[in-house]
């Protein structure tokens, strides 16, 4: 059985994750957070409301506590939609948050595995917009110039180019 300490190292991390996957967000543009970055239309915006959705559902109504706000359908959950907001669908993640957490460790297991994934890929997107990489905001912030970025990436490119001889 796993003990009080584990489950709340366990709430913690799955806090942090969402906190950073949030912050994926901030500084950005309304067009570049909800553009599609990936061939399957993926973008930083339906990320979120894609987990928002799929929390309320694995940790509320599969345990018998439905979030009691509407959902959206499947298949609409990975994109924001026209009449959605950037606000409204932070801000439905985080009602989903206080509404959902639970101390089932099989859950918490999957859900901070699924999190960590989708933060990934909120990572990937957000560098492909701006070149800001980072676990959380405050990280973001410490990344460096464009100029420094690109000179790096040029270092790389000069490496890779020289190998292929």
């Amino acid at each position: 059985m796993i003990d009080d300490d584990a489950k709340a190292y366990l709430h913690d991390e799955l806090r942090w994750i969402r906190e950073a996957l949030l912050a994926k967000l901030d500084g950005l543009g309304e067009h570049d957070v909800r553009r599609p970055l990936t061939a399957t239309g993926t973008n930083l915006l339906g990320l979120v409301k894609h987990l928002s959705t799929w929390e309320a559902r694995y940790f509320g109504e599969v345990f018998g506590r439905p979030f009691p706000e509407p959902l959206p359908e499947r298949g609409t959950d990975l994109w924001a939609t026209e009449d959605e907001t950037r606000a409204e669908i932070a801000g439905r993640y985080r009602r989903v948050w206080a509404h959902t957490d639970v101390t089932l460790f099989k859950v918490l297991v999957t859900f901070l595995t699924e999190i960590n994934r989708h933060a990934g890929h909120a990572d990937i997107l957000r560098e492909q917009l701006d070149g800001t990489t980072g676990l959380d905001a405050e990280a973001m912030a410490r990344e460096p110039d464009a100029v420094a970025r690109e000179a790096r990436r040029a270092e790389i490119e000069r490496v890779a180019e020289a190998a292929r001889r």
